[in-house]
């Protein structure tokens, strides 16, 4: 498996993606759900259309490698 060297602010995005999602289906309390769906809809487009991706490094397997 090739290694990756994403920017910190992708791998930031990307973990506080994961932890938004696992809160919302763990049904655990936030604000709001629909707060959490509007923050992991908002992180979503920030990872898809981080300039990470627009380089040589930003392939499809990149992409799974980052999930």
């Amino acid at each position: 498996m090739r290694p990756y060297d994403f920017p910190p602010d992708l791998l930031r995005d990307q973990t506080a993606w994961w932890s938004t999602y696992r809160q919302l289906a763990d049904g655990a309390p936030a604000a709001s759900p629909t707060e959490g769906r509007r923050r992991l809809l908002d992180l979503s487009a920030r990872i898809a259309d981080h300039p990470f991706w627009r380089g040589s490094a930003g392939t499809p397997a990149a992409r799974m490698n980052l999930k």
